[in-house]
């Protein structure tokens, strides 16, 4: 479905204009004449089905600042896109304070509104992005923020929420690409440590030699290539948070330190004299089975227990499937505005097929394959083709691979036998042919072992050729050629070649 565009102007002939032009750019349209009727529109209940509004701003009676005044700033209002014929500083400053995403000057030519309109759509469709990304980075980000609605995460939500009113440790297990960092991130954005450092360790990632320096930092000298002292994570993480994901991978050394920090609240930094205290919030998390490390032998059994005071457990997706069609309208709205696309939504049966599937990479897999699909789309709605790898996995759809887009060939300005490939066949020569008798002048194209000669060979025959039709007259030479009398004499010299006496 076409995003709606609502034109707000009393000429009507500009009124016809832009609704011409806007229609072409592959958009519906409602027009009204005044401000009168775009506040009857946008205060209604058809303002669902409005997506941007272009509003004049200099109308009688109402006019398109009063519009702003009334509208701009309430939630659920489509993006404005203002426009005047008087294009001042001033007003342009005055209608964006009032609510305005963008500005142009009447009139507008169809590749400025263009821009206008999809940069406001973007903007429009990420607002909902920026703002968790927003939070994200402050620390503020909740569990309201997060599209889980599915009853199989509910628990999860409760438990988060009262882990959030405490400072207990928390142990978040779960699958690979379940989403456990965003749940560690509200769990911190809802407690009373929400604005302070929220430092995330992949403790898979440390090469081993270098794991207690980067959780614990070092004194300058301590070892070899410690030429300035390094504040470690923990320290870090002071006053805030410290999220370690998978720590399960952490080596025995290194737990035998975390131990400490847990229980007495300070570290040792490699090198130090003294230990630092540190006030942290750790929360940790692992897709691995935790109780077979310890009997393996692999994790410290004392520090599991010390971890693994508050478990959260994030169902794999496959176990809540009701929250397939919301995150996937999610993401389609995400790339969708990041690519430049018109997607609206998903087919009955695309979604019935996302639903089916087991999802083994969990919610980062459906964002992959979603993105996958926004940008393989030519239409406003993703069907069951743009995801042929999801389609081959599951019984009763089928979907085949778009054939790469075609590449348009520019025509060669000669078709003649003299161009190679020109005919079927390969040629052995270069049909070069005489004028004024027809007959051929005959360069090789292939040398006598059967083999393509060379550019520089055949440039060399051609050279020759030039030489003696034009008798070695060096500027004809150079002009039929194409090629300056330097450049001429510069590869004469290199093919061995000597001109005719003029």
């Amino acid at each position: 479905m076409s995003k709606r565009v609502l034109i707000v102007d009393d000429d009507p002939a500009q009124r016809r204009i832009l609704e011409e032009t806007i229609k072409r750019l592959g958009f519906e349209t409602k027009t009204c004449g005044s401000g009168e009727q775009a506040l009857q529109i946008l205060e209604g209940d058809e303002r669902a089905t409005i997506s941007l509004v272009l509003l004049d701003l200099v109308m009688p009676g109402v006019d398109g600042m009063t519009v702003l005044d009334h509208v701009a700033n309430k939630p659920g209002m489509p993006p404005i896109i203002v426009q005047t014929a008087h294009g001042s500083i001033e007003t342009a400053i005055n209608a964006m304070r009032a609510g305005a995403i963008d500005f142009v000057v009447k009139p507008a030519s169809p590749e400025r509104l263009d821009v206008s309109m999809k940069s406001a759509l973007k903007i429009e469709a990420l607002t909902g992005e920026i703002n968790r990304i927003k939070k994200k980075a402050e620390g503020t980000l909740s569990f309201g923020d997060l599209v889980l609605h599915g009853d199989a995460m509910q628990r999860v939500i409760t438990l988060g929420k009262r882990a959030a009113a405490s400072h207990i440790p928390v142990l978040i297990e779960g699958e690979s690409g379940v989403g456990k960092e965003l749940i560690a991130r509200a769990i911190q954005g809802e407690s009373d440590r929400q604005g302070r450092p929220f430092i995330t360790v992949n403790c898979g990632a440390i090469p081993e030699n270098l794991v207690e320096s980067i959780l614990f930092g070092h004194e300058k000298g301590s070892f070899t290539g410690a030429s300035d002292k390094r504040i470690g994570k923990f320290q870090e993480a002071d006053g805030g948070t410290l999220f370690l994901d998978e720590v399960g991978e952490l080596p025995l050394d290194a737990q035998v330190k975390l131990l400490r920090a847990l229980q007495e609240g300070e570290i040792d930094p490699v090198g130090s004299k003294k230990p630092v205290k540190v006030n942290f919030r750790l929360i940790s998390a692992t897709n691995r089975d935790m109780i077979q490390q310890v009997k393996d032998g692999k994790f410290r059994e004392d520090l599991y227990y010390r971890l693994n005071v508050f478990p959260i457990f994030i169902p794999p997706l496959r176990e809540r499937i009701e929250d397939v069609p919301q995150l996937a309208l999610h993401f389609a709205q995400r790339f969708a505005a990041e690519e430049g696309k018109r997607v609206s939504g998903f087919s009955d049966q695309a979604m019935r097929m996302l639903q089916s599937y087991t999802w083994p990479g969990n919610v980062r897999q459906l964002e992959n394959a979603v993105f996958r699909a926004v940008v393989l789309a030519d239409s406003h709605e993703l069907t069951v083709a743009e995801f042929p790898q999801i389609a081959a996995h599951v019984d009763g759809f089928d979907a085949e691979i778009p054939a790469a887009p075609t590449v348009l060939q520019k025509a060669p300005a000669y078709t003649g036998p003299a161009l190679l490939g020109a005919e079927n066949t390969v040629p052995h020569t270069i049909d070069v042919r005489a004028h004024s008798t027809g007959s051929s002048l005959g360069i090789p194209a292939m040398a006598e072992d059967g083999e393509i000669r060379s550019l520089e060979a055949m440039e060399a025959d051609m050279i020759r050729l030039a030489l003696g039709r034009y008798r070695g007259h060096m500027t004809e030479v150079a002009k039929r050629l194409n090629i300056g009398r330097s450049t001429l004499y510069r590869k004469m010299q290199e093919y061995g070649l000597e001109p005719r006496p003029n």
